[in-house]
This record gives C-alpha cells, structure tokens and sequence, in this order.
C-alpha cells in the first residue's frame, strides 16, 4: 500500500507520531482551503454578502453525508471547545444538577464544566474508569451505575484524548435516552479516525473535529445538535442570525452559523478532506494504521514490562494508542528528548500521576517511523542513558 508522506506539507526530516494533537493537512485539501481564502479577498462584499449562505449550506450538505445526519442539525465550528463552551451555557443548570462523565476526558473540556458548575451549583461528577479495560459492555454498565435521581447531563468522549481509548457512546446514549438524560459526546478524535453515524449513535449533542483525523484545514470542526434539543441552545455569538430579518429553514443553523466576519475557509474545505480520503481508500488507510498501533503497544509494552491498557483490539483504539512508561520517566523531558535527538514528535504526558505516551498513525507514516520510536525509546530508557538524563 502507498505510503501517503508526499501528499502532506510535514518537513521532510520529521517523524510525525503525533497526529492527534493537531492534525496534518494533505496539499490538495490545503490548495483548496487557500482557493476559498482568495475568493474571500477578491471581492469580500460577494463572497460574505452574497455567496457565503449557500456555500455552507454546499459544505454542511458533504458533511452530513459523511456522518450520516440531517444537514439542518449541523453546524460548523472552529472546534469543538467553541462548541461545549455555548452548550454548557444553554443548559440552565442549578444547584445540585449532575453532569455524569469520566475521568478521561480532555483537560480543555474539565475546565469548562468547573467553570460552569461553580456559576450554577451544579457538580461535575468524574466517574473513574481504571485501567486496564476489559469489556465495552462491562465499561457501560460500570459507567452507568453513576447515574443519580440528580443526574441531568452524560458527558463523554467517544475516543479520549490521554488514553486514546474508544468509549461505548452508542450504547449509553442509548440508555441515557431511556432515562430522559442529556447526552453530550465529545467526538474531537472520532472523525476520520472510526467510521461515524450519528444517527445510529442518535446522541443528543456530538461535537466532532475536522481538522484532526479527517485532514481538514485547522479551524474546521462541527456541532450536531438534535432536534429535540436545538430550542434551547443560545447562541455563543448572537450577532445577525438571531432575530433574524430573513430566517431561514432551520432557526439552528440562523443562530450559530453567522458569528460576524470571519474566515470560511476551513470549513469549504471540509469536503475536499473528505475526498481525499474517499480517493485513497481510507479504509486501508486506518487498517494499516491501526496494525501500526498494535506493533507500538506490543513493543512498548515489552520494553517496559508494563502491562497494555486495553485488549489489542480495533474495539477498543484504532489509529492512536497510549502506553504507559515507567514511574521515573518525566514525560515532558522524554518528549523533548525524542524530538531534540532524533526529530521525532510524539505526545508524552502525565494522567493521574502516571506517566503515558501517546502514539498517532496516520497515511504518511511508513513502518520505518515506528521502528525510529523503538530504538529511541529503548535507548533512553537503558540504564545507562536513562540514569544520565535523569541525574
């Protein structure tokens, strides 16, 4: 299978296995995201006064084929903080209100609820899920049994973002309905990296990146929202679409589409990112990734002689994996050290006091990347360096 590296604007001397933080843009989708950009200036009253409405329209239209949603419940983003940050205000929490959710879930987003729970009296309960993982129906049942009389809002990643783990959305959004909670799924890693259907997840809030594993432009991300939800969702940036003077169909897309004057270019892209990977049978794509991931938690596993967070299976993480290191290791000097040494960029952190590495796969990394990382990180971690680095 080709490896995809020319197609990507990385430097040619790096190793990429990071992926996850930020994504990497291929040249054709970034050709037509700077296209969009010279429209924008070559006649700015045109392309915002007249022609922006139906060009999203055209770009929310690809998107909701892609994720298998109605257009008109989709709106783009520039990410998915952007988005929780004006649904965490539309919620009208009081005191004593619960929002369920895990212990895994992204820094950015745990702030965002403290900071909306200490404005209300509302409690972010913080469901520990301890490592290893066994079963996806163990881990939702698990879940499931912090659900209180107070339990208003299930907020959950679908694939975290320290752990790299897939959570079992689909099956607690399920439940969650049954019980008239509110669900809201961070899906910053999911799309492009598993296949997606929001109508088969049917949560009630999803908010997914584009600019990560989909390869779009940075910038580019969505929010779908359910209908039955949509009324109560007040806009971040109320500017011309509330009150509006000539609404349109969806009353959602009025209040969070137009945020004043801005730059569309990420997300008219979109739908050459999603070609581009239509073009290049994608699905080979993240299952030789995937088989990349394997090989990295099996070897780094031996190396450590830690035990694997998770089965090795495509159930549980697809094209981005974490392990854990050695308590002694300081992630932050292993990361500087990969990249310093040895032009590799990988993500390192620290997650309840544990040290992890977290390794992304994606079209442009050869097998060779992978067997760069093992012989670094054996290096390092030998006695005689590792004692050197850290003395």
């Amino acid at each position: 299978m080709t490896i995809l590296r020319d197609e990507f604007l990385l430097e040619d001397s790096l190793i990429f296995l990071n992926h996850g933080s930020f994504g990497a843009c291929p040249k054709p989708v970034f050709e037509v995201y700077q296209y969009w950009q010279r429209q924008l200036e070559y006649q700015p009253v045109r392309f915002l006064g007249r022609q922006a409405t139906d060009l999203l329209a055209e770009a929310r239209s690809e998107l909701a084929n892609y994720l298998n949603a109605p257009q008109d419940d989709l709106v783009y983003t520039p990410n998915p903080t952007t988005a929780i940050n004006m649904i965490v205000r539309s919620l009208g929490l009081k005191p004593g209100d619960e929002i369920l959710t895990s212990d895994h879930e992204y820094g950015a987003m745990d702030r965002t609820w403290r900071f909306i729970c200490k404005k209300t009296g509302a409690k972010y309960v913080q469901r520990p899920i301890s490592l290893p993982v066994s079963t996806q129906a163990e881990l939702v049942e698990y879940f499931l049994a912090g659900i209180t009389p107070q339990t208003k809002v299930i907020f959950l990643s679908h694939i975290t973002s320290p752990t790299a783990l897939i959570f079992p959305v689909e099956e607690i959004c399920k439940r969650a309905r049954e019980k008239n909670i509110i669900t809201i799924i961070d899906g910053a890693h999911a799309p492009g990296q598993i296949s997606l259907d929001l109508e088969a997840i049917n949560p009630d809030i999803y908010t997914g990146a584009c600019h990560k594993w989909l390869c779009a432009p940075k910038g580019s991300a969505f929010l779908y929202a359910h209908p039955d939800i949509q009324p109560r969702l007040k806009p971040l940036v109320v500017s011309w679409g509330y009150e509006s003077e000539n609404p349109g169909p969806s009353q959602f897309i009025d209040y969070h589409e137009w945020q004043g004057t801005r730059d569309l270019a990420a997300f008219l892209a979109v739908p050459r990112a999603i070609q581009f990977q239509v073009d290049n049978q994608w699905d080979s794509v993240r299952q030789r990734c995937h088989e990349l991931a394997l090989k990295a938690q099996s070897q780094i596993d031996a190396l450590t002689g830690l035990p694997a967070i998770s089965p090795p299976s495509s159930q549980w993480f697809q094209q981005m994996v974490s392990v854990r290191l050695p308590p002694e290791i300081d992630p932050e000097s292993l990361k500087n050290h990969l990249y310093d040494e040895y032009h590799i960029e990988v993500m390192a952190l620290l997650w309840h006091d544990q040290p992890f590495m977290r390794i992304s796969f994606q079209a442009y990394n050869p097998e060779t990347d992978l067997d760069a990382l093992l012989a670094a990180f054996e290096k390092y971690i030998s006695k005689e360096e590792f004692t050197h680095e850290n003395n």
